[in-house]
């Protein structure tokens, strides 16, 4: 009797564990790769995505933030980036090159009203056109690989294919990264140096309401070191340099703008300012370079002539008189010997 008992009490205890194994077994060994079961999860990911919710996922990092897979704002920067800033920056590049097309066929060269007196004036000094190239040429850099990461999609990539595309685009980045610390050493130089020239004063109102004599043939205001103009420059340069600077660097080293948000509004930022900063650049190339004569001398060879002096900046050569007869010789001159 007892041994009956204790079969029995085998066979019952044999068969719950059968009844538990083949109720368990098939979900444990089936859910993995149950296709239903990973429908249901796409299907939740793609209403989570069409209703703008945050998608995430879990990491063992300190880090949580790397486990946010999908944010909707990020959707939203991404069309901010692709479209309006695209949009922004070739409406501003291209209507600025318009502008000085339509300005030079219409005005003309700025000539020198008494021709070359064929004696130069020092105007700017050794250190002072090195700051100035070095932070040209760093800008022409930054402008160029920048401009490239908003058209060089559209532009480069058709042209040269993905792979030319893609090993151009990171040396460029690179170059971006680093040519951008030299930028900003020459911008405070630049600061350093010119800022006692370029305090605005009451003479360059009277600068400005008679358009720097550009609008027209004829005298050009009285104006000392630094013409009202050329103070816009000076200011447009050092404040949207710093912005660039600033933007920059917080590009560069994410973790400083403490989310990311603040990380995709500073990207916007620094891509606007540096559209206008190229359009202004290109209004300073331009007066310096075709725009008016006798001007490229003085960041060329830190020399100017006497009468481009005379008539551009008459107030800061009335300071320099004394120098001046003792300047370069006359064009087609020669020096006598010693």
């Amino acid at each position: 009797m007892v041994a009956q008992l204790n079969f029995a009490r085998l066979a019952f205890a044999l068969a719950m564990l059968t009844l538990v194994a083949f109720v368990t077994a098939p979900a444990m060994a089936q859910e993995p790769v149950n296709p239903t079961a990973r429908s249901v999860q796409e299907q939740q990911l793609l209403e989570a995505l069409q209703e703008g919710q945050a998608v995430s996922g879990r990491v063992s990092i300190p880090n949580k933030d790397a486990g946010l897979l999908i944010k909707p704002e990020g959707r939203d920067w991404s069309g901010t980036h692709n479209n309006t800033v695209y949009w922004v920056s070739a409406a501003v590049i291209l209507g600025t090159l318009a502008l000085l097309a339509i300005f030079y066929f219409v005005r003309g060269r700025i000539r020198l009203e008494h021709g070359f007196a064929g004696r130069t004036i020092k105007r700017f000094n050794s250190f002072e056109r090195f700051a100035h190239w070095m932070t040209a040429v760093c800008f022409i850099l930054l402008a160029l690989t920048g401009l490239n990461l908003v058209f060089g999609r559209y532009i480069l990539l058709p042209l040269f294919g993905a792979d030319t595309f893609a090993s151009a685009t990171q040396l460029g980045k690179f170059v971006h990264n680093y040519v951008a610390w030299p930028f900003m050493l020459g911008i405070a130089i630049m600061f350093l140096v010119w800022i006692k020239d370029n305090i605005p004063g009451r003479i360059d109102i009277d600068w400005i309401k008679a358009g720097g004599g550009m609008l027209r043939n004829g005298k050009h205001p009285p104006a000392k070191r630094f013409n009202a103009g050329q103070k816009i420059i000076f200011w447009a340069v050092v404040l949207g340099g710093a912005a660039l600077s600033v933007t920059g660097v917080l590009l560069m080293f994410p973790e400083l703008t403490g989310d990311p948000t603040n990380w995709q509004l500073s990207q916007i930022i620094h891509a606007v300012l540096a559209a206008i900063m190229v359009a202004v650049i290109f209004g300073h190339i331009y007066i310096g370079t075709l725009g008016m004569e006798g001007a490229f001398d003085a960041m060329g060879k830190g020399e100017v002539d006497v009468n481009w002096a005379r008539e551009h900046h008459p107030l800061w050569v009335a300071g320099k008189d004394a120098t001046v007869e003792t300047t370069s010789p006359p064009r087609g001159t020669v020096a006598p010997a010693e």
